[in-house]
């Protein structure tokens, strides 16, 4: 680069996101060919990636620069980069939030044991030497208008690549995005931007949350002298229309089948992610109402519950509860510590079963109210969401990455996990048969949300309410009760096909319990929903 020739802002950063994506990536692609071998079939959408991405860092860059900051944030930037660049490349490390904690905190001492001549070469050939000559070239820039749309030409013409790109290779993206999260933490500088950003904020906003409390009125009636014992299980992923109970030609419930069991096959969630759902699912809020700042400042229904003083247990086999559980007792087991069901690193769902007639028998008095946050049909390695046992319906695609795999092959891994799901809940049932003579037992199953694989060209979920296919908004949902339980099942039948949501959940599992308080709608509540 002629550094006494004049240059564009929109050029300077075009050059700058090139350069960024070349020479400071080698972990983040050396990672990726790991899962995308260099091969015929690979080699262009690895290009594609490279492409993508330096378009992303136009975008990016653009947005935070200005003739006054430009030179400033792009030195910056280099800077941090190529030291972060060496970490990656030297220790395979990832730069998250826990990181960017680490680096805050850590000592002269420690910092110094870092120290070495390899670092100094980083620094200096990729930090030092770039900035230097960004600080020195000189930048030509046009009217106030003239920048401003040179700039949304710039971001117009990315922004357009970016998306022909994603929708060539859309199989690809679908498991690169999903499956492969943490290869997005090996990106420079984006890793460590938002791992910064993360950190600030959470600084800042740690000590200001002030939850609100709700149903603090909330009691079980004195005249309600029967204990009950409920189990919630929070699916994940599963749609309505791959329950044989809704009509599947596929027996994908064949244990279920057998119980008395009340399959609502017109529920729809409140989210398409995980992270939306299960924090919906317990808010007071309905789905129009809901944001996630407003699930973090309000207690949910599990809070309620504890008004009451209902014993409650969270047992969590996925991610985790998005936040709901933080009041409440909970166990993780995603890990063999705690799950004595694990194979080849993946935890089953059935392993939360593991030691809980203890935990009820350890509790005396009041009710319980248990849930079971599975790992269910979380894609897109759905071959591994059961044991082999469970592999019925053949053949099946056998990895992560949907591109390779038939829809029939995709379809049956898929199918294999909901009958897992089937002998999950069976199990489950036959654990509360065993209480049904201390307490008034039901399982409640519902699914976070549903999942495309295939239909219309879409695999997975997460895409925005408005804009998502029913297939990732209608859900699995299924209702088991003890004999002993009152309630009356011809005319729960009966409502099985009426359409409800998440929105429901709150209000039915407070009747259920039979609590009383201010914040419960007998008009929301699917057992006593009248029409």
């Amino acid at each position: 680069m002629n550094l006494t020739k004049k240059i564009t802002p929109s050029l300077l950063i075009i050059f700058t996101s090139v350069f960024l994506t070349l020479f400071y990536n080698l972990a983040f692609f050396s990672n990726t060919t790991k899962i995308y071998p260099i091969s015929p079939t690979n080699i262009l959408f690895l290009g594609s990636i490279a492409v993508v991405f330096t378009c992303f860092l136009i975008i990016c860059l653009i947005l935070i620069s200005s003739k006054y900051t430009i030179k400033p944030v792009l030195i910056l930037i280099l800077m941090v980069s190529s030291l972060a660049n060496y970490f990656m490349n030297s220790y395979n490390i990832i730069i998250d939030n826990t990181m960017v904690q680490n680096i805050i905190e850590t000592n002269t001492a420690e910092a110094m044991d870092l120290f070495s001549l390899k670092l100094l070469a980083y620094l200096f050939l990729l930090g030092i030497l770039p900035s230097a000559c960004i600080y020195k070239i000189n930048i030509e820039y046009g009217s106030l208008k003239t920048e401003f749309f040179s700039k949304l030409k710039v971001m117009g013409i990315s922004l357009a690549i970016m998306t022909a790109m994603l929708f060539s290779f859309s199989k690809f993206y679908t498991s690169f995005f999903r499956e492969h999260k943490p290869l997005r933490q090996y990106t420079n500088p984006t890793a460590w931007l938002y791992a910064a950003g993360k950190t600030i904020k959470s600084t800042l906003s740690e000590n200001s949350l002030i939850v609100t409390p709700i149903g603090t009125d909330a009691k079980i009636p004195t005249t309600d002298i029967d204990r009950e014992l409920i189990i919630l299980v929070v699916g994940e992923a599963v749609r309505a229309d791959r329950l044989s109970l809704n009509g599947y030609s596929r027996e994908t419930n064949p244990l279920l089948a057998k119980e008395d069991v009340i399959s609502f096959s017109n529920i729809y969630s409140c989210g398409t992610s995980t992270t939306v759902s299960v924090p919906c699912m317990f808010s007071i809020f309905p789905r129009n109402e809901y944001s996630k700042k407003k699930a973090r400042v309000s207690e949910n229904l599990l809070d309620v519950l504890q008004h009451a003083g209902v014993n409650i247990l969270w047992r969590e086999n996925n991610s985790s509860s998005k936040g709901t559980a933080l009041r409440v007792p909970y166990e993780d087991f995603r890990h063999s510590d705690n799950n004595p069901v694990c194979e080849n690193g993946e935890c089953r769902d059935e392993g939360m079963l593991s030691g809980l007639q203890d935990h009820i028998d350890a509790i005396k008095t009041g009710d319980i109210f248990i849930i079971l946050h599975q790992m269910g049909n979380h894609g897109p390695a759905y071959y591994k969401r059961y044991p082999k046992a469970f592999e019925k319906f053949t053949p099946v695609c056998k990895t992560n990455q949907l591109e390779e795999c038939t829809s029939e092959e995709i379809g049956n891994a898929y199918d294999n996990a909901v009958l897992y799901t089937d002998y999950f809940l069976s199990k489950t049932i036959n654990l509360l048969k065993q209480n049904s003579a201390a307490f008034e037992t039901a399982m409640i199953y519902i699914s976070d949300h549903g999942e495309s694989i295939g239909e219309k060209g879409l695999y997975l979920h997460g895409l925005p309410y408005s804009m998502a296919p029913d297939e990732q908004k209608h859900i699995g949902a299924v209702m088991w009760f003890g004999d002993n339980f009152k309630i009356d099942r011809k005319t729960l039948n009966e409502k099985s096909a009426i359409a409800f949501s998440h929105d429901n959940l709150f209000h039915t599992i407070l009747g259920l319990m039979e609590i009383e308080t201010d914040v419960y709608d007998q008009s929301m509540d699917i057992i006593d929903y009248g029409g």
